[in-house]
């Protein structure tokens, strides 16, 4: 059975067909066949040089898995193969229920890098954030390996402790010692805020939208007044496509939720609500930030872009593509995870890169909103290298000063984003609501305007430099 992922052993079939007759047509399709069977020789001889010459003796298997997962992660960071281990921790993660630390990882060039941490596990209570990088578990060097291969290293006994070397922006690596733990993940869960109701959904694992129905049911009933409902999909790295359709449903009477497109413009896949709001059209905001990806943002787009909510945050991650896991032999070889369409907002929009901005761009803390105006390192589907390109050259919004961050006057201790998306449901609307100063950034470097340094290269007698 497939499964549709969005965050998220291939064969090589070689064979002859029946040829009725031989044509210049014929000849030229078989041409690129040629070259193919060419580069699968070329593969087994270096194979075969490997296994006659390297200093030590070398797994056949291993080596074929790898070069299997490099063509596959050559193509986008969110494609790759799960040997059999690696889709049975697969299935066991979007059941909800797994051994490990809690984190959502992936790779670029060689590098673990965590998308998140899911709430209240061991990863989450240790400090690990998004955008960390993973070098080394139990001192052991992880870089080159592939991200099933990092996470074999991290998964284990409940109970055992794991030491993570972690690579932080703007800090010296440092030591995380982590305990095991079974994890359950409950990926969704509700309370009072105030006046206001606060459904977090964490992750998309194949009980979040049962799980949000009867967090959100219980607290309705308990609290009949309830003035508007809060989102939290902040740091929620995605997971299943038919969960976030689900979620979206349960606030959308009726209509499209999100389309997904192959590489036939002409396939198209729709995906509907049903009618009825679980929430009796209370008005709503939509919690999120630069770790919110792939399903998370389907949702936060949906409920945007049908003006059901309004979005409070910072611009999501960018992830905008479908990841079909396509079991081979059954799953006895494992599974291929391919990336196979882009998806699509209600309102026709591709966030490939450029994520789903917020209708009241709130930063967390002073020092976040100084990163976001320096443009230092800021973790997304952008940096990947590898990463599908965003339609129509749409580019994802560069270095800014954000619209809001916390005063000097706010209490350190609370949730600045969220008592933004509070103000915003006691006005009843992000312009209604009155606007704060906007932050000054303290540049690090004062940046000379376009032109100054090359009309002062040309004035000393030189030339100016072009980037190519």
């Amino acid at each position: 059975m497939r499964k549709y992922l969005l965050i998220g052993a291939t064969a090589f079939v070689l064979g002859a067909g029946s040829m009725a007759y031989v044509s210049q047509q014929a000849y030229a399709s078989a041409q690129p066949k040629a070259k193919t069977y060419k580069m699968l020789e070329l593969f087994g001889d270096v194979l075969d040089t490997v296994e006659r010459q390297y200093v030590t003796e070398v797994d056949d298997k291993k080596l074929i898995e790898a070069a299997i997962d490099g063509m596959l992660t050559s193509l986008d960071p969110h494609s790759g193969y799960l040997n059999p281990d690696s889709f049975d921790d697969m299935r066991d993660q979007t059941r909800g229920e797994y051994g490990g630390l809690g984190l959502e990882v992936t790779s670029e060039e060689g590098v673990v890098k965590v998308i998140s941490p899911m709430d209240d596990t061991p990863a989450f209570k240790a400090g690990v954030k998004a955008g960390d990088f993973i070098t080394a578990v139990n001192g052991e060097s992880v870089l080159g390996l592939s991200v099933s291969e990092a996470v074999k290293q991290m998964r284990g006994k409940p109970g055992e402790a794991v030491t993570l070397t972690i690579a932080r922006e703007k800090t010296d690596p440092f030591d995380v010692k982590i305990v095991r733990e079974i994890i359950k993940t409950k990926s969704a869960s509700a309370k009072m805020q105030g006046d206001y109701g606060y459904l977090r959904v964490s992750a998309f694992n194949e009980k979040t939208t049962e799980e949000a129905q009867t967090a959100l049911a219980d607290l309705r009933a308990k609290n009949p007044k309830m003035k508007g409902l809060i989102l939290d999909l902040r740091n929620n790295p995605g997971g299943l496509l038919d969960q976030a359709v689900g979620i979206s449903d349960m606030f959308l009477e009726g209509g499209e939720v999100v389309s997904q497109r192959g590489r036939d413009p002409r396939d198209i896949e729709r995906y509907n609500a049903k009618p009825g709001d679980d929430a009796a059209g209370l008005p709503m905001v939509v919690l999120v930030n630069s770790g919110s990806a792939s399903a998370a943002e389907i949702v936060a787009g949906a409920l945007q872009d049908r003006k059901r909510a309004e979005v409070v945050g910072l611009t999501t991650f960018g992830k905008g593509s479908v990841q079909t896991v396509i079991p081979l032999r059954g799953g006895m070889d494992g599974a291929l995870k391919l990336t196979t369409a882009r998806y699509y907002t209600p309102s026709g929009r591709s966030i490939q890169k450029t994520g789903i901005e917020p209708d009241l761009e709130v930063a967390e803390t002073a020092e976040q909103a100084q990163r976001i105006a320096n443009k230092a390192f800021q973790f997304s589907e952008a940096s990947f290298r590898n990463a599908l390109n965003a339609e129509d050259g749409k580019a994802r919004r560069g270095a800014h000063v954000p619209a809001e961050a916390p005063p000097e006057s706010f209490d350190a201790k609370k949730d600045f984003q969220l008592s933004r998306a509070e103000d915003v449901l006691r006005y009843g609307s992000v312009a209604a609501t009155p606007k704060l100063p906007k932050p000054a950034p303290k540049m690090a470097a004062v940046v000379a305007p376009k032109g100054a340094a090359a009309a002062a290269a040309v004035s000393a007698g030189g030339k100016p430099s072009e980037k190519k």
